[in-house]
């Protein structure tokens, strides 16, 4: 059975279990408050080619109540924050919302983008409006190449080279291996996107290398194979066959807003997360 997963840390485990090493990946969790954050290293290209992962750092932020608690929320939202500001030093970005908007699960970039706090209009119009505490923010949705018929990668590329962003965000819907972190993980990464490889249905790399600047993915896991819930392979007109929690549409609204919110901590830095919901709610 080829089990598809988009998650690094779900990668190593199936690789090698928990306890064993890699050579070329490094793997640290730690625990806080009942939040797991773990982080997947792959700094060689023997780990990338035993894990199916780009080498870059992949850090998995585990919250099983997010989908309906607030608790963790503000706490989710910072850890992301804290994960872009590290990974990326600019606040001048291209935020990419992956996906399509018309397929609920496949939703959670073009919903991100719509609840982000846009910016670049107004610093280049009138940049005496919006002080330092906000950063240079640009957004877009492109769709997917069945309802455009323009690669996806193609459509950013042409918006990047008239916004010239300094960094690159791709947020993006993905698959998981294990039911218990469906709609309940945040990943994020710096090595980039291939969006719809969890599913089998890979586009251009949305990455460094194609574009130049650096490109941090985040996603959340929103579909499992269904073979992987009822143990035993499908019949190939059934492939791939993907399954969703009953109600996505709740978690996909309160998923998106915590990556949205998360990118907004770390482009609009001297904000604090209640200013931030002020302007967006």
């Amino acid at each position: 059975m080829s089990i598809r997963t988009d998650l690094a840390v779900e990668a190593h485990e199936l690789m090698r279990g928990d306890a064993k090493e890699i050579e070329g990946v490094a793997v640290e969790r730690t625990e806080h408050d009942g939040i797991r954050k773990i982080v997947v290293e792959i700094t060689s290209e023997a780990g990338a080619e035993k894990l199916g992962k780009r080498t870059g750092r992949y850090v998995t932020i585990e919250a099983p109540d997010i989908r309906y608690e607030l608790d963790d929320y503000e706490r989710v939202c910072k850890m992301i924050a804290d994960e872009i500001r590290r990974m990326c030093k600019s606040t001048r970005v291209l935020v990419a919302g992956l996906g399509n908007r018309d397929i609920t699960p496949d939703a959670l970039g073009a919903e991100a983008v719509s609840q982000l706090i846009v910016t670049s209009h107004i610093k280049n119009k009138l940049p005496d409006v919006l002080d330092d505490n906000y950063g240079i923010v640009s957004a877009i949705a492109p769709g997917v190449m069945g309802t455009t018929g323009i690669e996806t990668s193609e459509i950013i590329r042409g918006v990047a080279e008239k916004v010239r962003p300094e960094a690159i965000i791709a947020i993006d819907a993905l698959a998981g291996a294990d039911i218990d972190r469906i709609c309940s993980v945040v990943q994020i990464s710096d090595a980039g996107i291939s969006p719809g490889s969890g599913v089998g249905n890979n586009r251009a790399g949305i990455n460094r290398e194609s574009f130049g600047v650096p490109v941090i993915a985040i996603g959340v896991p929103t579909v499992i194979a269904a073979e992987l819930l009822t143990g035993k392979e499908l019949p190939t007109e059934f492939e791939p066959l993907m399954v969703t929690t009953k109600d996505i549409d709740l978690v996909i609204k309160r998923m998106s807003k915590t990556v949205a919110n998360g990118i907004n901590m770390a482009m609009h830095r001297n904000l604090t997360f209640k200013d931030i919901e002020r302007i967006v709610d």
